[in-house]
């Protein structure tokens, strides 16, 4: 692939008539909560890209995973100027919402269960380190705070040192539990609806659109009316909402009693800060960082407004030695070895530290994770039951070393790309025909279904159990996999997770929460990869920490595909060879003809010229908003596609959707009907009711999608839309992302010009403000290899 179109490029139109332009009414809904990420949990901007840093800058909101605003477009989930609106909706459903137990609320249950375990196992801790000692200024303050709280005035919510705390033993041999089925998540009951009615008479005195009262009370729980009466800036709370917004919200509820200082604003604009970082991936951020932030949010008294913060436990505050902070690449910095000299060890007591501002619910699950990492990293090494030749059917090279490492190891990394799947595949069929019990978990429908595929080519006399190969999302809310001990732990004596980059921060806590002592993780994944939607860089952290083995992989991707975007992770964007039109360039010159030429793509040449129908190509773009984001494209694309007037909320039968039912997690499908209940989709060959009230903020058009959407899955045929407003959002991990997302064919409609080998050469990812690091330094010994 070369930089610019060449002469004579292949290119597989074939000059059929070409499709009306994008119809200027695109599909402008809140989108999904899915984007981000996903938040995660994350808002960011629309360009797909993160949009909080820790230098400073004001952390925004927007879409988490794929839900990210566009470059030079606001956020479509925004409220406007007169008007509060949430973009990615909480999954909360009406009051007569669905009774039995869904995946989304065995999901939530399942992270309070962790979050009490930990608060349990913390409170078992005898005395904490006493740290802090020599700082001075903002961070004593802070400090002081936190100690205040500590004296019994409020609530005591903060971290002591982490210790080694008593486990579960390993289960013994019993009967393995009942394996349950793959489903996708419903959408949970809403809140009751006394509590609806009291928030509408709320928001109503304050100018508040009516439609955010479900939202509102799910939120803030039973007594949201008072709450929100009594502090109108939990208003915040929502998704979407804007500090500006609530301030006009309660300037109308307290009138003259609005201060800009009012302390209640100092607090919730803090926390709506923290969140909005954790949109963005981090699970902390600077104490300068965040009082730069609070002040571009007109917070007069800052570090006033974070103290308040700290003092009601809204938030919470650490020290980090200055040594462990991030490199500006976002790795942690290097800690020299071996005994300091006498010189440094009568300074060490004089060290800096980093003073971090983070939520309780990330800093809980980050903690959590390094106890349990460490905890696998400090096992009692295994031995191999046999040969290691033998092991896994006779496996060679590096899945060989990985089959060795992980018989040997309760915590094992593997990095590779779409056919170094074959590896952990070799891995797993081997523990199977051993007679183990083994969970392989993926981030996508999708991936399972290949993961399983790939495992029964690998094993063919061998049936592959169907609780045997799950996602992440249906393990941990019990619908998929072989469920739990009577001590709630996974009944797995190795789990694999591939599609390990993403996985943040709560995920994987309680995935490694959630093994008995004896059993053996391997994470593995390709690290070139788009990070998770959520908060953290968990699978990045570990690599950079070096804790445990890592397994890299030799065997590369196929194709010319595979040769391009083994390129593109090394920082190269070469002109490949492609004699079966498997990567053609189609130079455009602004958005309306990228958006002309993508639906010609999708509709005429691909299947005339490559055989590929318009249901096998995905279509990815750097965010939702501007000429060529997925609402410009969507609605093109359903005008030629599926016309229809959009009977359902926008929606006809036969529409193609992403569905994020909760955030930082979509599917896509297809629309099947609608009545008085809802619209009525399939999604990964499951069918899903969604409440009318949820489908404006929960399902939207998806033939085009972008590439924090389309991680984890693959399609036929793929066409990356690069218009020239997007050229800021690119990196070099959303290219090779995006690139990679078609087995058999990739168009590129290009309009960045140098933009795009300026991205895949500098464009490293932003970095994220995480603590795994610091913690795992001093919990598990660093190895080398």
């Amino acid at each position: 692939m070369s930089t610019h179109p060449q002469a004579g490029a292949p290119s597989a139109e074939t000059g059929a008539a070409e499709p009306a332009d994008a119809p200027a009414g695109a599909d402008a809904r809140p989108e999904a909560a899915q984007d981000g990420d996903g938040s995660e949990p994350g808002a960011t901007p629309d360009t797909d890209t993160d949009d909080t840093s820790a230098d400073g800058t004001s952390p925004d909101g927007g879409e988490a995973d794929a839900g990210k605003p566009d470059a030079g477009e606001p956020d479509a989930g925004e409220p406007d100027a007169g008007e509060v609106a949430s973009e990615r909706g909480d999954t909360a459903g009406s009051a007569d919402g669905a009774q039995s137990p869904t995946e989304a609320e065995a999901e939530l249950a399942a992270q309070r269960e962790v979050r009490e375990r930990i608060e349990r196992r913390k409170a078992e801790r005898e005395a904490p380190i006493d740290s802090g000692a020599k700082l001075s200024g903002t961070a004593a303050e802070l400090l002081a705070a936190v100690r205040a709280v500590e004296s019994g005035e409020r609530p005591a919510r903060t971290f002591a040192e982490p210790t080694e705390a008593p486990r579960r033993p390993a289960p013994a041999a019993a009967p393995a539990p009942r394996p349950v089925t793959a489903s996708v998540p419903a959408p949970a009951p809403g809140p009751a609806p006394s509590t609806v009615s009291a928030v509408r008479t709320v928001l109503t005195e304050g100018g508040a659109p009516e439609s955010l009262a479900p939202q509102v009370s799910t939120a803030l729980g039973e007594d949201a009316g008072s709450v929100l009466r009594a502090d109108p800036w939990q208003l915040l709370q929502v998704a979407g909402v804007r500090p500006e917004q609530a301030d006009g919200f309660a300037r109308a509820l307290l009138g003259p009693d609005c201060r800009p200082d009012d302390e209640r604003r100092g607090r919730a604009v803090t926390v709506w800060l923290l969140g909005q970082a954790a949109l963005a991936g981090h699970t902390a951020l600077d104490a300068p960082a965040l009082s730069t932030a609070l002040a571009q949010q007109s917070v007069p008294a800052a570090d006033e407004a974070v103290r308040s913060a700290v003092a009601e436990g809204e938030v919470l505050v650490f020290q980090d030695a200055l040594d462990a902070a991030p490199q500006a690449d976002g790795t942690p910095a290097p800690v020299a070895d071996g005994t300091p000299d006498e010189e440094a060890q009568g300074e060490e007591a004089e060290l800096p530290v980093r003073v971090l501002i983070g939520l309780e619910r990330f800093a809980l699950a980050e903690e959590s994770l390094a106890d349990g990492l460490s905890r696998l990293v400090n096992a009692p090494a295994g031995q191999s039951d046999g040969p290691d030749e033998t092991r896994g059917g006779g496996a060679g090279g590096s899945a060989a070393e990985l089959i060795r490492a992980s018989a040997t190891h309760a915590l094992v990394l593997h990095t590779g790309g779409e056919a170094a799947r074959a590896e952990p595949a070799a891995l797993v069929a081997g523990a199977l025909a051993q007679g183990q019990r083994v969970v392989a978990a993926t981030h996508t429908a999708d991936g399972r279904d290949r993961f399983a595929k790939l495992l029964t080519a690998s094993e063919p006399t061998a049936p592959v159990p169907a609780a045997a190969v799950v996602t992440v999302a249906g393990l941990l809310a019990g619908t998929e996999g072989p469920g739990r001990d009577a001590e709630g732990a996974l009944a797995v004596d190795l789990l694999v997770v591939l599609d390990a980059p993403q996985l943040d921060v709560e995920s994987a806590a309680m995935l490694v929460e959630s093994l008995a002592d004896g059993a053996r993780l391997v994470l593995s994944g390709d690290p070139a990869l788009l990070w998770s939607a959520g908060p953290g860089r968990v699978f990045a952290d570990l690599l950079a920490a070096r804790v445990c083995p890592q397994i890299a992989s030799r065997t590369p991707d196929p194709g010319p595909i595979g040769e391009l975007t083994s390129s593109v992770a090394f920082g190269e964007l070469p002109q490949v060879e492609a004699p079966g039109k498997e990567v053609v360039i189609v130079p455009v010159r602004d958005a309306g003809e990228a958006v002309h030429r993508t639906v010609q793509l999708v509709a005429d040449s691909l299947p005339r010229a490559l055989g590929v129908p318009p249901e096998g190509t995905q279509v990815i773009t750097p965010g939702h908003g501007g000429a060529a984001g997925t609402r410009a494209l969507n609605s093109a694309l359903k005008e030629r596609l599926n016309p229809g007037p959009g009977r359902f909320g926008g929606f006809d039968p036969g529409d193609r959707i992403v569905w994020s039912p909760v955030p930082g997690r979509s599917a896509p499908g297809r629309v099947v009907g609608a009545d008085a209940e809802g619209l009525r989709l399939e999604c990964d060959g499951v069918p899903v009711l969604v409440p009318r009230e949820q489908v404006e903020r929960t399902v939207r058009h998806g033939w085009a999608m972008t590439a924090h959407q389309a991680v984890g899955r693959r399609w036929p045929a793929a066409v990356v839309v690069l218009p020239g407003d997007a050229a800021q959002a690119l990196s070099r991990p959303w290219v090779y992302t995006a690139f990679g997302r078609g087995e058999q064919h990739l168009s590129v409609v290009h309009g960045v010009e140098q933009a795009l080998p300026q991205a895949v050469a500098e464009g490293a990812p932003k970095p994220r403000t995480t603590r795994l690091p610091v913690l795992l330094r001093g919990q598990a010994p660093t190895t080398a290899g």
